[in-house]
């Protein structure tokens, strides 16, 4: 009997062993893939300027999507869905916003997306919320009169703004 209890003592013992064993190896392993894959990253506080500017920042395109407004737009990532946004409805965005010249201003990459109401942005933002879908990604060209205009108070960006904008939900 005192050797049946010594074996199954010694069982317990490795598959303790081999339980913390399989636990750093997977926990090693998942480092590995989420360092290889570009998922983990030291911050790096040098680069002041953020998310680079796409290349057609200055101006619209000539294939881009134009409203009566005056809002140029291009579809970056179709969306799935076939449900627009109401003016009262609530939205979860994830954004970036250059000034013409390619400097960011304001990014939600990174952190949390923005939620609100489409009718509590400025009127190019609400515009094209509404023309989107769940799932889409769009660059956007909001002239001033759309966006803070020409003359802003509180620092805001003057002039023409470009957005990439991904509608994540509507609530």
């Amino acid at each position: 009997m005192r050797q049946m209890r010594d074996i199954r003592l010694h069982v317990r013992d490795c598959t303790h062993y081999d339980r913390q064993t399989m636990t750093m190896r997977w926990t090693a392993a998942l480092v590995v893939v989420a360092l290889a894959a570009g998922g983990c990253r030291l911050k790096d506080d040098s680069k002041a300027s953020g998310i680079p500017a796409p290349p057609d920042v200055a101006a619209p395109p000539a294939d881009a999507h134009k409203t009566a407004s005056g809002l140029a737009y291009k579809i970056l990532t179709v969306g799935l869905g076939s449900i627009h946004p109401a003016r009262t409805a609530t939205v979860k965005v994830h954004y970036t916003g250059w000034t013409t010249d390619g400097k960011m201003f304001e990014s939600s990459y990174g952190s949390k997306p923005l939620e609100g109401k489409v009718s509590e942005v400025v009127p190019g933002w609400s515009e094209m919320l509404q023309l989107m879908v769940v799932g889409e990604k769009v660059r956007v060209w909001i002239p001033a009169e759309l966006a803070y205009g020409n003359n802003p108070q509180g620092g805001q960006p003057a002039g023409m703004l470009v957005f990439e904008m991904e509608l994540l939900d509507i609530g």
